[in-house]
């Protein structure tokens, strides 16, 4: 290999990595409190589209990290908020109690997850959001989350105001854990609680069109989830896209190549859904 392309290939690298740096470093354009229980502060984190005006009334998502509602940061989807609020959606990255910092039950994050939809849809107007074209995502827990709050009646915060609906108008989910019954992921820790717990298992009538990306190789979720979920919906007359990532594990969202197909995949569907400008 001569010293040219070796001289390339070191610049494309230091490139790569620089981008990544300014990625991390970027700070959220705004950051508000939507939720105390006791002496948790729950924050979530805004992207504003540039020149973004209160007045503007943009479609927004909400992203929820993953980490099996154990762990995980409001981080999670930062390179996709930054990049859909280019397109012109604000982004919201909430964070939620977890096992791990709080001592929480999966009961919990779906609390937070609903109480963070609904503070948003109150504020839209304090946003620049309309309050009718608020969508949802997440990976792994995090799409579990983000399902919650369009299907799952239950485990709504009792200090929420129950008539803001915390319901998405389309969901954008990155391997989501959606069966949480028996041999699905979770199951040890919901139990008998799952049929209300469980997207899989509340699928009904009016279930937000929805996209969902996974990887065959993904040793948690398998591919005939996917499809029966797929299946459920489409018997209810809801539009569910799945796309399969060849010889991709779980998580595999955020990493590579994965990162921009997955990105792309989502804006497409967005696009379909007149979230984002064609």
């Amino acid at each position: 290999m001569n010293q040219f392309v070796m001289l390339f290939i070191l610049l494309a690298v230091c490139s790569l990595v620089l981008a990544e740096q300014q990625v991390q470093n970027q700070k959220p354009d705004a950051v508000y409190t939507y939720k105390h229980v006791e002496d948790v502060e729950l924050k979530l984190n805004v992207y504003f589209p540039p020149d973004h005006k209160v007045t503007d009334k943009r479609p927004a998502i909400v992203f929820y990290f993953g980490g099996g509602w154990t762990s995980g940061n409001m981080d999670h989807f930062k390179r996709q908020s930054l990049r859909l609020a280019q397109l012109g959606m604000v982004a919201i990255t909430p964070d939620y109690r977890t096992k791990k910092r709080h001592g929480t039950p999966p009961f919990d994050c779906v609390a937070d997850a609903k109480s963070a939809m609904r503070w948003v849809r109150k504020n839209a107007a304090k946003l620049g959001v309309d309050a009718e074209r608020i969508v949802a995502g997440g990976g792994s827990a995090g799409g579990h989350l983000a399902a919650a709050c369009a299907l799952i009646k239950s485990f709504d915060d009792p200090q929420d105001d129950v008539s803001i609906s915390p319901v998405p108008v389309a969901l954008v989910l990155f391997n989501p854990v959606i069966d949480n019954g028996p041999g699905g992921y979770g199951h040890d820790r919901i139990k008998d609680k799952y049929p209300e717990f469980s997207p899989l298992h509340n699928i009904t009538q009016n279930a937000p069109p929805t996209l969902i990306m996974l990887g065959d190789k993904d040793k948690l979720i398998p591919v005939a989830t996917m499809e029966e979920y797929k299946k459920r919906m489409q018997q209810v007359g809801s539009e569910c896209e799945v796309i399969i990532y060849k010889d991709q594990g779980h998580g595999f969202f955020n990493r590579g190549e994965s990162f921009k197909q997955t990105l792309e995949a989502a804006e497409t569907f967005l696009k379909k859904q007149g979230f984002i400008k064609q």
